[in-house]
């Protein structure tokens, strides 16, 4: 019997996507843009992807850990995590960052370089630059002002939610607005695999008591 495919989730941004993942083969695929709700959006969604390729336990879990928002981050990992439980299967992150720069290498074969910007908080950007060959990030994800980000990220092409307001504070490049999406998890190699815990990509704004 030929093996289950895996369960992928990405709760990170404005998007509430999922997929079933054999390998590099993309088995079948949901994506929503919900804005919030995405704990109310979740579960049935999961559940009617499952019901409609007819399987019913997946042979791991794969979640989007961030960066973005609190709470879609939360969602899916504990969604995630409950269900790895459930089905007695790995759980394992991938990085939402990841899944964006996958999808654009995908979509455009001429870039060899690409910078990932997401809206974070305090108006600040997530940045973060990948290669193609091989697929990497090749510098460490950020958390920055929009000014500080165009002076940090070189690359032409800009992909994410934060893409048309970090070109446009730097006065050049060009933006592609992406969302994460469960599906593109075909394009990760292994390696990418990450702990299935946040990726918060800034400090908490909450300070100890002296």
């Amino acid at each position: 019997m030929a093996a289950a495919p895996a369960l992928v989730i990405d709760t990170a941004t404005a998007a509430c996507s999922v997929a079933l993942i054999d390998g590099g083969t993309l088995v079948a695929s949901r994506h929503e843009i919900v804005g919030r709700g995405h704990a109310e959006q979740l579960v049935p969604l999961i559940d009617t992807l499952l019901r409609d390729a007819g399987v019913a336990r997946p042979s791991a879990v794969r979640v989007g850990c961030g960066p973005g928002s609190f709470t879609g981050v939360r969602v899916g990992l504990a969604a995630a995590i409950g269900l790895g439980i459930g089905w007695g299967v790995e759980v394992a992150g991938i990085s939402s960052t990841a899944l964006i720069a996958a999808a654009l290498f995908d979509r455009e074969p001429a870039t060899d370089v690409c910078a990932v910007a997401l809206a974070g908080g305090h108006g600040e950007l997530f940045v973060e630059r990948f290669a193609r060959h091989p697929f990497a990030s090749i510098a460490p994800l950020a958390s920055l002002p929009p000014v500080m980000a165009a002076d940090a990220i070189p690359d032409a092409v800009v992909a994410g939610t934060g893409a048309d307001t970090l070109v446009a504070a730097r006065g050049h490049g060009r933006a592609v607005d992406l969302l994460p999406d469960a599906a593109e998890a075909r394009l990760l190699p292994p390696d990418m695999l990450l702990p299935a815990r946040p990726i918060y990509g800034r400090a908490p704004d909450a300070k100890a008591a002296a």
